[in-house]
């Protein structure tokens, strides 16, 4: 009996002890999913991050290009207008949609974002030249590449020079005594010229031009050592193929709104018309000092007679909206040897070696659009031309000579293939033709 209690309260001793050894493992086991819960709304937390930060750095970069597209539009916009205001002719596109359709791309994460829409023809004319209405011989923009333009054109000119010489003495200031030689030289010209371009690419046009001349002159003089009163008239003219050129153009650099432009040529001139010494020259005997002829020619010359190389650099320079522009160049006359003229009655007249004086030229300008299809354009032209030598002396007489002329032009276009260019000369120096007209029709293919 006294055994039996001492087991029973043992037992009732470790009782709970063994009750909360049991219960440990029981507790642990609640804990852990409780953990692994947490665990698992952790690693959630961290894709939802790392999702979000990826989210954010294709935002950041698809930002960074919409501003680049926004600036390239923005630059497009400004080639357009410049283009428009230079009657370029291209439909300028709102930016408003564009920036739009752009804006449309900044949404996250775009898998094929949609290209913008080009604007008119801003992505060629951001690297070309900018049209204006042509008034100089030498044109400024290029012919793109893979065009053909066809430009016939017809030129009209005039002059008269009067020379006055007085042969005799003074009495008093108001009266003279002797021969007065009054004489008046009308010249009217016409010349055709087809004209014909090709772009072998964006930088690099050939051009050629194969002009034909009609050109008429009237001299009415008072001949000296005569006693009569009466005007006598002389009458020429001729007409038949002038001298054929060929020009090579290159765009220096990649110019744009202002921004200059540069543009290198190189000219050719041949002697392909009937020059002053195929002519026959009314003289019986030697013109010089001649008394028994007028010494003119009984037909005109169509062609200058020598053969001409001319190298030229022409800029312009866009800022909205007018353009300015101009060029310089060198022509330089071959010499010729052994020139000889045919005298009337068949006589032959030996000149020997001959060289035309050289060429120094150069032209402003200033070109202004006035609606989309519309533009005018102004400037000044003006060449000095060299004295001419024979067999290397100067030619007695002979003088440097200016020629200015002021040029008022304008363009129309009637679509994108077809145009109208006509330009207006006023000589400003005695030896530039009074007026000259000229009118060009080029079509592209």
């Amino acid at each position: 009996m006294k055994r039996t209690s001492i087991a029973a309260l043992s037992h009732m001793a470790l009782a709970p002890c063994l009750g909360m050894v049991l219960a440990g493992p029981v507790l642990a086991q609640d804990a852990r999913p409780q953990v692994d819960a947490e665990g698992a709304r952790l690693d959630a937390l961290q894709q939802e991050i790392n999702q979000q930060t990826a989210q954010l750095q294709q935002m950041r970069q698809s930002l960074e290009q919409q501003q680049q597209r926004i600036s390239q539009l923005q630059q497009a916009l400004n080639v357009e207008l410049l283009a428009n205001a230079r009657a370029r002719g291209a439909t300028a596109t709102p930016l408003a949609p564009l920036l739009a359709q752009s804006g449309s791309q900044a949404a996250p994460a775009p898998q094929s974002p949609q290209q913008p829409q080009p604007v008119g023809q801003a992505p060629e004319s951001d690297s070309r030249p900018p049209e204006v209405a042509q008034i100089f011989d030498q044109p400024g923009v290029l012919t793109p590449r893979g065009k053909f333009v066809l430009e016939p054109s017809l030129q009209y000119g005039y002059s008269a020079n009067d020379r006055v010489a007085l042969v005799g003495y003074t009495i008093i200031p108001a009266l003279l005594i002797g021969l007065i030689d009054v004489r008046q030289v009308k010249t009217t010209t016409s010349t055709a010229t087809l004209t014909a371009r090709y772009g072998l690419n964006n930088r690099f046009e050939l051009e050629a031009k194969l002009p034909y001349v009609y050109v008429n002159s009237d001299t009415v003089s008072r001949e000296i050592f005569t006693g009569s009163a009466v005007d006598n008239v002389f009458n020429a003219n001729g007409n038949g193929m002038g001298d054929v050129e060929v020009t090579a153009r290159y765009q220096i650099n990649r110019g744009g709104p202002d921004k200059p432009f540069f543009v290198g040529w190189l000219r050719y001139k041949s002697r392909t018309g009937k020059d002053l010494f195929e002519v026959v020259t009314d003289c019986v005997t030697r013109c010089v000092a001649n008394t028994t002829g007028t010494g003119l020619p009984l037909e005109l010359p169509t062609g200058t007679g020598f053969e001409a190389i001319q190298p030229g650099l022409t800029w312009l320079y866009p800022s909205d909206p007018v353009v300015f522009f101009g060029s310089l160049s060198y022509l330089h006359n071959f010499k010729r040897s052994n020139v000889s003229r045919t005298l009337l009655g068949g006589v032959t007249e030996s000149l020997g070696e001959v060289e035309a004086g050289d060429i120094i030229g150069f032209n402003l300008g200033m070109g202004l659009a006035l609606n989309e299809k519309a533009a005018i354009s102004l400037g000044y032209d003006q060449n000095i031309v060299g004295k001419t030598k024979q067999n290397g002396e100067e030619v007695a007489g002979a003088v440097r000579v200016t020629l200015g002329t002021l040029l008022l032009g304008g363009t129309y276009r009637f679509n994108e293939k077809v145009s109208l260019n006509v330009a207006l000369g006023v000589g400003v120096t005695r030896d530039t033709p009074d007026v000259t007209f000229t009118a060009r029709v080029p079509v592209t293919f």
